[in-house]
């Protein structure tokens, strides 16, 4: 079923970091259909330019740049190529992120030390900050380089992609629960910072989806649920993983300012009821 059409979204251009992934291509073809000219951001183009094309192809205007989060200069050059094909930039969807075996602990508490495969105590410093440099830095990069050009327009919006593990972290994946607290924390510092410029920054903290990257952790070779999925669907009411097109309707009433004009700073989950069970 097709979303309403929002129609004051219709000839602006977004910015999408991560925009080849399965929740923000998802929200990259959904912008297209209400009219929006959307640039896809990767560190490697190819992934990026395979969404672009299904646009393009579907009569949209969508380009795929080459971009890392964690580097200005890419950055800058992104920015500069995303105006000579559109002109302007409007939204930003900081979607870039994810993690890495190097900042995963192999249970979900510490035991008797030399029982573990990968403890606390184990965990690489390196692959620790560049999992929260990732989730936390390259938003934060992202929206200092374009966000100029976004208090050049006349609603400008930025869109952060928070977590679940935000708001009561999630075992085994301490750094990327610590960024994504973070992200809540700095969408509201953002949004009180420009407020009085008109620019709205809100965030949304997806549930439980099934990703290219969490694949392995939450089905088995069957596709049968790992003990880890089990545990997440007997505390999501919904009793089911998301669908990326759950994310849509929500991200279409954050961004135009017609639904939302006086909405800025909250981060609003989409989990199929996980944050509001006690688990009793």
């Amino acid at each position: 079923m097709l979303l309403p059409n929002h129609k004051s979204l219709k000839g602006r251009t977004a910015v999408i970091t991560g925009g080849s992934g399965v929740l923000c291509s998802e929200m990259a073809r959904e912008l297209s259909r209400q009219g929006v000219n959307v640039a896809i951001l990767n560190r490697t183009a190819e992934k990026g330019e395979i969404v672009a094309s299904e646009i393009n192809n579907n009569g949209g205007q969508a380009i795929a740049v080459a971009a890392d989060v964690l580097d200005r200069k890419s950055l800058e050059k992104a920015k500069e190529t995303v105006l000579e094909a559109f002109g302007q930039i409007d939204i930003l969807v900081n979607g870039a992120g994810g993690n890495h075996p190097d900042a995963i602990t192999s249970d979900e508490t510490y035991q008797e030390e030399g029982t573990l495969e990968k403890s606390f105590f184990d965990l690489d410093e390196n692959g620790f900050s560049k999992v929260f440099a990732s989730n936390f830095t390259g938003t934060f990069l992202t929206s200092q380089v374009f966000g100029q050009e976004l208090l050049k327009q006349k609603s400008p919006v930025i869109i952060n992609i928070s977590s679940m593990s935000a708001y009561s972290p999630m075992t085994k994946v301490p750094a990327y629960s610590a960024a994504k607290a973070g992200i809540n924390n700095f969408t509201m510092w953002m949004a009180v910072h420009f407020a009085e410029m008109g620019m709205r920054v809100n965030a949304i903290a997806p549930g439980f989806f099934l990703t290219t990257q969490n694949r392995n952790l939450l089905l088995n070779d069957d596709s049968t649920l790992t003990a880890r999925s089990q545990k997440i669907i007997g505390h999501t009411p919904m009793r089911r993983f998301g669908d990326p097109k759950d994310l849509l309707g929500t991200l279409l009433w954050l961004i135009d300012e017609e639904t939302s004009g006086f909405v800025t700073g909250v981060t609003i989950p989409v989990d199929g009821g996980f944050m509001a069970y006690s688990g009793v």
